[in-house]
Formats: structure tokens, C-alpha cells, sequence
């Protein structure tokens, strides 16, 4: 019922939206956009009632704790031993991006205190991508600390309805607690907290609003400009043209690799630390050297295998 309702009102928004931007400036229609979509999923996502039934985790590295550090400047790692979550502080509050599993929630606050920050001083959360092993703690987060959730608008109606609609993982009811977005973001918006700028990268095809975040941070040496990528992995078994939830999926996936070859950063991360070698480049109490993590061959390395994975299923379908 849920499901069918937001359709709808979504459905009648983009109508509205298609009319609008005939008459009114793109400035005036990205207003509306971020206030109307949102009030849509503010009623339409599950009760809070409603059973969560989190797929089981088949890689213990998800939820294996890891000691949180400093990245670079004001960047921190607070994630488990795969699941990567970066805390990046402000004048303002800090930013949260990724929760790791629902179980992770009590780890991620272990692990920014640990650093010696306030966990309710986490003002915004965002998310490289909304699937059940990134956002899984994300209500109980939003409900200790009252943080803004911001996300990418194509992954908003999968948060909205707890991953029920999750075309790799739904269909059989909510993976993770619903929660509504805050603000919608578009390709190359900012979010700005502080002294700090984030730039969103709409990076789809893993997820519908899987995306990519840039931005620059500081030391008392110098400046760092940081890639924290979604890495384009293919996880359906499926042909792309059988996945009928999702239509564009094999345009998506064609588009962020080639928009991914043509960032240019001094740090490049990802959402697992296993797609950025993490434990390669850290070692639990190593000293602070964010050089360790400028690895343009490693990223490059990691897109080259991602097209080739791409391009043999491409010629299966």
C-alpha cells in the first residue's frame, strides 16, 4: 500500500515538475524539489512497527570492530573492519558518512568518542549508497543525535520504505528501519557544514542513487583533496535486462564508469575498505600519514577491472 502511494504522489510531482519548469527558473523548481519530495516520503514510509528482517551477513569482515584514526586533516575513519564510515569534522558539528550494519550503531559512537568527538555532534549523515550494510543504523543514529539525513534523490524511496523496494536485496519486506530524507540532492550539489564543502557525485547503477563525495580537507602541512568512492560493483546475477525494478541499470553503470575516470583528487576511499586496500595502507596504531593513501594507480586499477566485469556481462545479454 505504502509502496503504491508513494509511486503515485511521485508520479503526479514529476508531472507537476515537468509543467512547472515551462513557466518558472530551474532555481524556483529545485525549491520545490527539495521541499515537496520530501513531505511526500514524510508520508509514505512504513510504520515504525513494522518488521525489520536484515538480510545475514555472509562476510564477518562487516562487522569485526577496527580502531577508528585520522585519515587526513579533519577526516576520520570510524567504520567496522569493511564497512567503511568517515566522521569529517567542522566548526559547525560533524558529518557522518555511512553506518555500516544496524548492529554497528554502538561501534560507530565507540569510535568517534574514541577519537575524543561528541557523538551528538554529528549535524549531518550521508550515504555513498542506501543497501541494508551502509545505512543499517541509520534511525537509531538520527533518532540519538537528530542529524540531517541527505541523500542522493534516486536512493530516497528505497531509505524511505526500509530497502523493501531495493531491487538486489527487496521484496520481502523491510531490511532496515525506514527512515525519511531531509534534503534531495542532485548531481554536483554541496552540502556545506561549517567550513566545510561536500560535492555530491551521482555515480548510479549499484544502487539507483548510488553517488560519490569530494572534497578538501586541511593539516597543518597542507591541503588534501579526498574521493570517497562508490565503486561501480556489479551484484545482480541477473541479465541487466531482466532486472525489471530497474530499467536503466546497464545506461547507469556505463555512465559512472566513465564518469569516475575523470576525477581528479590526492586521496582516493570507497564504502568497503576492502575496494581501497585499506589494510594494506593502515595498520591499527600506525602514525598519521594521509600520503599513504594517495593511490591514483590503485584507483585506476580497481575502475580498469570494474569495465571489464561490466563489458563480459554486457556481451552475455
Amino acid at each position: 500500500m505504502y509502496s503504491s502511494l508513494r509511486n503515485s504522489l511521485c508520479l503526479l510531482w514529476l508531472n507537476f515538475s515537468n509543467t512547472f519548469v515551462q513557466h518558472e527558473s530551474s532555481h524556483m523548481l529545485k525549491h520545490f524539489h527539495n521541499i515537496i519530495l520530501p513531505a511526500i516520503f514524510s508520508i509514505t514510509f512504513f510504520p515504525a512497527t513494522a518488521q525489520v528482517n536484515e538480510p545475514k551477513a555472509t562476510n564477518p569482515d562487516w562487522s569485526k570492530p577496527y580502531p577508528p584514526f585520522r585519515i587526513a586533516g579533519n577526516l576520520y575513519y570510524v567504520g567496522t573492519y569493511d564497512l567503511a564510515c568517515y566522521l569529517i569534522t567542522t566548526t559547525q558539528g560533524n558529518i557522518l558518512i555511512n553506518t555500516g550494519l544496524a548492529s554497528s550503531a554502538d561501534q560507530l559512537k565507540k569510535n568517534i568518542e574514541t577519537l575524543g568527538f561528541k557523538f551528538r555532534d554529528t549535524k549531518i549523515f550521508l550515504t555513498t549508497q542506501v543497501h541494508y550494510d551502509h545505512v543499517g543504523a541509520i534511525a537509531e543514529i538520527k533518532k540519538e543525535t537528530g542529524a540531517q539525513v541527505i541523500v542522493d534523490e534516486k536512493d530516497a524511496p528505497v531509505l524511505a520504505e526500509g530497502g523493501s523496494s531495493d531491487y538486489a536485496f527487496g521484496g520481502n519486506g523491510m531490511i532496515f528501519q525506514p527512515v525519511k530524507p531531509d534534503r534531495l540532492l542532485r548531481n554536483g550539489d554541496t552540502i556545506q557544514l561549517g567550513n566545510m564543502q561536500v560535492i555530491m557525485l551521482h555515480h548510479p547503477g549499484h544502487t539507483k542513487g548510488s553517488c560519490s563525495f569530494l572534497f578538501t580537507v586541511n593539516d597543518e602541512k597542507r591541503s588534501y583533496r579526498v574521493l570517497i568512492a562508490n565503486m561501480p560493483t556489479i551484484i545482480t546475477n541477473k541479465r541487466f535486462a531482466d532486472v525489471t525494478t530497474y530499467a536503466d541499470i546497464s545506461k547507469d553503470y556505463a555512465y559512472t564508469l566513465h564518469a569516475m575516470k575523470n576525477i581528479r583528487f590526492d586521496i582516493w576511499l570507497a564504502s568497503h575498505a576492502s575496494q581501497f586496500n585499506l589494510h594494506d595502507k593502515h595498520k591499527p596504531g600506525d602514525a598519521y600519514n594521509p600520503g599513504g593513501f594517495k593511490d591514483q594507480q590503485g584507483y585506476d586499477a580497481a575502475l580498469t577491472d570494474l569495465q571489464k566485469q561490466y563489458d563480459e556481462k554486457m556481451r552475455k545479454e
